[in-house]
């Protein structure tokens, strides 16, 4: 009997990519055949992401592209989006089904014949039953590995939806953790990227209360010892939540690399008020200064929002010389976009879209600004680089343990093997050059 063939498509972030992934896994197992989202398959599912506006809008077009496939193939839609809006998804022409935070998990318990519908079947809880952890890892599309060791959040950011569409802050146990990561490094995958909601809380809910036995820095310290892992790389942690404690053990971990991606958000000690955020700029202040003391050569992401409702020239301005002095290596810039039921809409001071985009332009630059300065600061050192495995135009591309995005004439033996570069010049696009230390033979590499 011929298997039915699944499709994904992800929108949003590494921990949707990890979920995705692991539901995969789990419809492979049913007996169902995983193929691209560009093939003919008898079911779709789109993962979905509601953090901006634009995620929304493009969920019609990736409905639309599924079934120019297959006019006759079943479309389900999961994640933050369908748990937030479903009738809204269910309304979308062509959606069959909709299923929430918990009931994504349990897709193969709601797809037996794959029948079109004449309208969207929701399947949604409250969100307060959203209160059980789900382990999962995306592993097969990349040289890395997304690991989600958390889900939910329970800080309540004036603009965020995450809360209302994922729950409440839980985490996984660190034993399934550790066990995961060990899962991984066995299949050849040399980096592993910590993801989650907002990672800095894990221990929170990892017996299905809010009991802590372990913290960020146990995680931290138990995966520093799983044997087999080459890389480490922690995303996306709250500035209150990154420690220096943690900030240390990093700096003389076996295997995490010198990276921090660490939301701002605003350099406006006003707006963060406005944003109910829970540090203020001093703060970050210091936890940049503590990770630039003892690692010098770290790279270290901001994301930042403008447009904020409140947020007047003099605000944005702050915002821009805060950034331009800070010794960060790149930003990662959100154009303010209202959501429902979210307290930040009921503020005043609006910002005209047109000056958000204008400010989100400038912010941008000085983006492009900054990594161009931390890459040629980076110039004269020696790095190991992980290639990845397209070929892009001819080159093939990697990131050394600081983030610093290398390339090199494509060479297909090179997929997903570690070198030792030292970094020579920078291209016209941007990215660096180096030459290898020692030759192709004696280069780190590890298969």
């Amino acid at each position: 009997m011929m298997k039915k063939k699944v499709a994904f498509y992800t929108l949003g972030c590494k921990l949707n990519f990890s979920e995705t992934s692991t539901i995969a896994r789990d419809l492979v197992e049913e007996g169902f055949e995983r193929v691209d989202f560009s093939e003919n398959a008898d079911m779709y599912i789109i993962n979905t992401c509601s953090v901006t506006e634009n995620a929304d809008k493009r969920f019609k077009s990736i409905v639309k592209q599924a079934q120019k496939s297959n006019p006759n193939a079943f479309v389900a839609a999961i994640g933050c989006y369908a748990q937030l809006k479903p009738q809204e998804l269910a309304a979308v022409d062509g959606v069959d089904l909709v299923l929430g935070a918990t009931e994504k998990f349990k897709i193969a318990d709601y797809v037996n014949d794959l029948s079109k519908n004449d309208f969207g079947e929701v399947h949604s809880c409250e969100i307060e039953e959203a209160d059980f952890y789900v382990g999962s890892y995306a592993i097969g599309d990349r040289t890395r590995a997304f690991l989600k060791v958390q889900d939910g959040c329970d800080y309540k950011c004036t603009y965020c939806t995450i809360p209302l569409a994922r729950g409440i802050s839980r985490s996984d146990t660190l034993q399934n953790v550790l066990n995961n990561a060990a899962e991984i490094s066995s299949k050849g995958i040399k980096e592993i990227v910590l993801t989650g909601v907002n990672i800095g809380d894990y221990g929170k809910g990892e017996f299905g209360n809010k009991k802590h036995e372990h913290t960020f820095l146990d995680l931290v310290k138990a995966l520093d010892r799983v044997e087999g892992i080459h890389r480490l790389r922690i995303s996306s942690i709250e500035p209150n939540l990154l420690k220096n404690e943690t900030i240390d053990f990093v700096a003389q971990s076996n295997s995490f690399v010198p990276h921090f991606h660490i939301p701002l958000q605003s350099g406006s000690d006003a707006i963060l008020k406005l944003m109910s955020r829970r540090y203020l700029t001093n703060l970050y202040v210091d936890r940049v200064k503590k990770i630039r003391e003892v690692m010098p050569d770290a790279c270290i992401g901001v994301d930042v929002i403008v447009g904020f409702p409140g947020e007047t020239e003099e605000h944005f301005l702050e915002t821009y010389n805060f950034l331009n002095e800070l010794d960060i290596s790149y930003l990662h810039v959100f154009t303010y976009s209202e959501r429902d039921n979210t307290k930040a809409t009921e503020l005043t001071g609006v910002v005209p879209k047109k000056v958000r985009n204008k400010r989100s332009k400038m912010l941008r630059g000085l983006s492009v600004k900054k990594r161009r300065a931390f890459y040629e600061g980076q110039l004269g050192s020696t790095r190991t680089v992980l290639y990845e495995a397209e070929n892009k135009e001819g080159y093939i591309h990697g990131f050394t343990e600081n983030y610093v995005k290398i390339k090199t004439p494509w060479n297909p033996s090179l997929v997903n093997t570690l070198h030792e570069i030292k970094l020579t010049e920078i291209d016209d696009d941007g990215m660096v050059r180096g030459v290898e230390v020692g030759s192709m033979v004696s280069a780190q590499s590890y298969n």
